[in-house]
Formats: structure tokens, C-alpha cells, sequence
């Protein structure tokens, strides 16, 4: 399995914290001698890593993109989750309070995914589902945007997103998706129990099939003259309501 490359410093400070033994080598700026920097060093010599010096020419064809800021890490991947059910097995074992699921519909924008990722980690979301067609895997632009994210939000990338709604309904993980057509808004929905959100792509939305297969569709009241937010946005809005109802 080769390496996979993260960059900038929140992506590469979790990866140090929660999986050190996986860090292969870290490339910081050598010009770079700033306290974040200095900090940033030291916390990746305490967690045992290979630290190569390296110039911003160095680092950018390591990163591919500008936005490195000075930190770029080759990891070996994570062991992935084997599957939604151990997942979701795992939750229930340990206790963790009911299902909270995010799927994505469509989502092939990294920045999308990877800020999707980081609002779920903030909420709590046991796992991010997408479909493996018509979706963006995991990748450097995704984990710098996360924020560290990436690599603690399992992301599971399923062949049949109807069939997977489907699962998750045998299991009673009730599938509540978004459309700006619902007669029902976010705020009169029950969000309490075991629950998949359903996202669509901007601007598009779900695809028919998928919102076919949720239990209920909700929309996010809209008072301005846009009539749609960022998926990213949207997401957040949505798990922060579920959160709020399950207090």
C-alpha cells in the first residue's frame, strides 16, 4: 500500500497525536524558524518522527499546491473501517449513544468533503458515507481542509448508496434527507434517535433515486435571496440541530 502525502499543520499534528507509528517523515520549511514552527517541531520529535528539512520547492512538488504551510508528511494509510455494520457494531458495543450518520450525495469538490468531515468530527458524527461513483475520495486537499478530521471521522465510500439506505433502515437508523422542495422544515423534524442525514450535491441536490430511498425530507429555511447553501454549511446546520435535540 504506498504512501499517502498530508500537508499543512493541523492535518499533520493529528496524525502525530493519534497515529505516530504511521508517519513515515515530515518535511518542514527549513527557512521557516517562526514559534509555530518551533512548536510544530518539537511536538513531532516528541511523537519519534523523521524530520527532513527541506526548501519550498521541496515541499511544493511534495504537496502539490502552495498551501502547504511549510509541513508536508508522508503516512502510511490508516486501516480502513471493514464495513458500515462492524462500524456500526463497534458504536453500539462501546455505548456511544445512538447512530449519527452523514451522507453525502454526490459531493466531488475535496474542499466540500474535506470541510463535510471537519463539521462532522466537531459534531460528533460516527462516520461520513458517499457513494464510490460520482464522489471524491480521500486525498491531500481533502485532509488539509479537514483539519485533522480525515483521519479521525471514518469515511466510507459504499458501491450502492440506495442499498446502503436500505441497510440502514433494517437497522432503524432512520434516513432523513434535504431538499428546498420539502414541505417540512429541519426545525419540526425529530432528529433524536438513530439517524443518517442525507445530503445532496449544491445546486443539483440529491439524486431521485436516493431521496426516494430516505424516510423523510426536510428543508433548511431560507430568508435571503440564495436558495442554497454550501453542502459544508448545510451539514453543519443539520448535525448541530440533531445534536441540540439529542441533549
Amino acid at each position: 500500500m504506498s504512501a499517502r502525502i498530508l500537508f499543512g499543520f493541523h492535518a499533520v499534528t493529528v496524525r502525530l497525536k493519534s497515529a505516530p507509528a504511521t508517519v513515515l517523515e515530515v518535511h518542514v520549511d527549513a527557512a521557516r524558524r517562526d514559534a509555530r514552527m518551533r512548536q510544530f517541531v518539537e511536538r513531532a520529535r516528541e511523537a519519534g518522527a523523521r524530520l527532513v528539512e527541506s526548501d519550498d520547492a521541496r515541499l511544493l512538488r511534495l504537496a502539490g499546491t502552495p498551501r502547504h504551510q511549510g509541513v508536508v508528511a508522508r503516512v502510511e494509510p490508516l486501516a480502513p473501517t471493514h464495513s458500515l455494520d462492524d462500524l456500526l457494531d463497534a458504536v453500539e458495543a462501546g455505548h456511544r449513544g445512538p447512530p449519527l450518520l452523514l451522507v453525502l450525495d454526490g459531493i466531488t469538490d475535496p474542499h466540500n468533503l474535506g470541510a463535510c468531515l471537519r463539521v462532522a468530527d466537531g459534531a460528533g458524527a460516527h462516520a461520513v458515507i458517499a457513494p464510490k461513483d460520482h464522489a471524491v475520495g480521500l486525498g491531500a486537499t481533502v485532509s488539509k481542509v479537514a483539519s485533522g478530521a480525515a483521519e479521525t471521522v471514518p469515511y466510507l465510500m459504499v458501491t450502492n448508496l440506495a442499498r446502503t439506505l436500505g441497510e440502514l433502515k433494517e437497522r432503524d437508523i432512520r434516513c432523513v434527507g434535504t431538499s428546498g422542495e420539502a414541505a417540512q422544515s429541519l426545525y419540526d423534524a425529530d432528529l433524536r434517535g438513530p439517524l443518517a442525514l442525507v445530503m445532496g450535491a449544491e445546486g443539483s441536490g440529491l439524486r431521485a433515486l436516493t431521496a426516494r430511498h430516505c424516510d423523510a425530507l426536510v428543508r433548511l429555511p431560507m430568508a435571503g435571496a440564495v436558495e442554497s447553501l454550501n453542502v459544508s454549511v448545510a451539514s453543519g446546520i443539520c448535525l448541530y440541530e440533531a445534536v441540540r435535540q439529542r441533549r
